[in-house]
């Protein structure tokens, strides 16, 4: 899909897009050369309001045959020393979607005219890759009534000096985080129907097949024998059976250090018999975007093909209603050997995470990190902006956290101390209980997590409230956002 050129940026072509700042026009190149070509017209439509160099502003410009190219996008990109990389992705998502409308499936980019101090042309690249990915993305969707058929972008060429491996490398990353995400996106997508825990190890299989990762899938009865109390709990009210999914890519000469990705693969919740209300049940396919978001991440990882070793864990089921289904004041026993009374029988995905945790652990993961579309109550405290985060080593979540600021996905580290712990051990039938109320409720889920992890590194991310979108963005569409698998990604890649 790309190529680079070191000139020619005014030969024959379909569509050119150039950046345009604030700062005087006379000191940047590319627009003084295009405006001289055009007859001085860029300066006039900029006078009257046709051409806008305020940042994520995208303007269409006809050459009229004075260039051999058809039509210019000029980006508009604000002030040069306020411009970041996210917000260069943020303004490559605006103009993607502009390009997808109008049809144009070729593009030409000069990549001098978008680069500052700090934004090399690699960076530039990897910026406009990641946004080409992610910006357009369309959901499938299952209607039978002919729609006109969208366009997609085929070709990038990119005009600069700069080394062309090293410009090839950066658009072959930016592509793998954003495939990785609209990997997630699909995933949480699709009704619980026809994403079943079967259906997940299945797509889990199609991704070891592609990538070349080793994959386990244990059924009931490899559960059972285990002793995974916990997520047989949450399935015993199915009829579908339960799947722990694992994925291990090796990315070392020997199997040590490995970091354990453990997401939350419920494919669809009712809440077991604390029933949600006909309100809140809606939507409840979107349940594994734990698991979406981690698969999404060992997509990117497997384009990519770090020096680390990961292995992805993903306990999945649904949580069904029926007269083997489990009941509040049942006690179970978790795969750790950890009792655990059940209080709330929608305060499911903590126990599926138990055990998930724990055969991470098993696989000798030395660092956990956890993903979850887990309380209502981080919702409650952090809206739909940020994600709730959970640790036990300051170290460990402080990479996490310069992840996704490099990713723009926020997080905020909620507290975790002896008062919490002591809360969830607070059981007189057994060792924990699921839920010891609604206070700190985002908290306490995180708190029991914890009591998996025990002294092993961990992060706990609570994506309630981010992995869906109410309204459409830059980057993507509205509805499931992909959240955390460019962050899990990109951790994994600065190992």
């Amino acid at each position: 899909m790309y190529t680079v050129r070191k000139d020619g940026l005014f030969e024959s072509g379909k569509a050119l897009v150039i950046g345009l700042f604030h700062e005087n026009k006379r000191q940047q190149p590319v627009y003084q050369e295009l405006n001289e070509r055009l007859n001085h017209a860029l300066d006039v439509y900029i006078q009257n309001g046709d051409v806008s160099n305020d940042y994520k502003h995208i303007s269409k410009v006809y050459t009229l045959n004075l260039v051999p190219v058809e039509r210019i996008y000029v980006v508009g990109l604000g002030k040069k020393k306020e411009l970041t990389t996210n917000k260069l992705k943020n303004a490559f998502g605006a103009l993607a979607k502009r390009v997808k409308q109008d049809g144009v499936e070729e593009l030409r980019f000069a990549l001098s005219s978008f680069t500052t101090n700090d934004l090399t042309d690699s960076l530039v690249t990897e910026a406009l890759a990641e946004a080409v990915q992610m910006a357009p993305y369309e959901f499938e969707h299952y209607k039978t009534m002919n729609e006109r058929p969208s366009t997609r972008l085929l070709q990038v060429e990119l005009v600069s000096v700069e080394d062309e491996q090293r410009l090839l490398q950066a658009a072959k990353k930016g592509e793998a985080l954003g495939h990785g995400v609209n990997t997630a996106r699909h995933l949480v997508q699709l009704p619980g129907n026809l994403l079943t825990a079967t259906d997940m190890a299945a797509f889990a299989r199609s991704l070891a097949e592609e990538h070349g990762f080793e994959i386990e899938v244990l059924e009931k009865e490899d559960m059972q024998q285990l002793g995974m109390g916990a997520l047989l709990a949450v399935n015993q009210g199915s009829t579908e059976p339960p799947k722990m999914i694992v994925l291990r890519y090796q990315g070392k000469e020997v199997w040590q250090n490995a970091i354990g990705l453990v997401g939350k693969g419920i494919t669809f919740d009712t809440g077991g018999y604390s029933i949600k209300t006909k309100e809140g049940i809606v939507g409840m396919k979107g349940d594994m975007g734990g698991a979406a978001a981690v698969l999404g991440a060992m997509d990117t990882i497997g384009r990519l093909r770090p020096k680390q070793n990961v292995v992805a864990v993903i306990p999945s089921t649904d949580n069904m209603i029926s007269g083997g289904a489990m009941k509040p004041d049942d006690v179970i026993t978790s795969l750790s050997g950890k009792t655990i009374e059940v209080l709330n029988t929608d305060a499911e995905g903590r126990l599926a995470l138990a055990d998930g945790i724990t055969y991470a652990k098993h696989h000798k993961a030395e660092k956990v990190i956890d993903v979850a579309t887990l309380t209502g109550g981080v919702i409650v405290a952090l809206g739909d902006g940020t994600t709730g985060a959970m640790t036990n080593n300051a170290s460990l979540y402080g990479e996490i956290e310069t992840a996704s600021k490099v990713t723009d996905e926020p997080i905020w580290q909620l507290p975790y101390n002896k008062q919490y712990r002591d809360k969830v051990r607070s059981s007189e039938l057994a060792d924990l209980n699921n839920s010891p109320g609604r206070k700190a409720h985002a908290i306490m889920a995180g708190a029991f997590l914890a009591e998996f992890a025990e002294q092993t590194p961990w992060v706990h991310l609570d994506i309630a409230g981010t992995a869906q979108s109410d309204t459409a963005t830059d980057l993507g569409p509205k509805g499931p956002t992909g959240v955390m698998s460019r962050t899990l990604a990109t951790y994994i890649l600065g190992q």
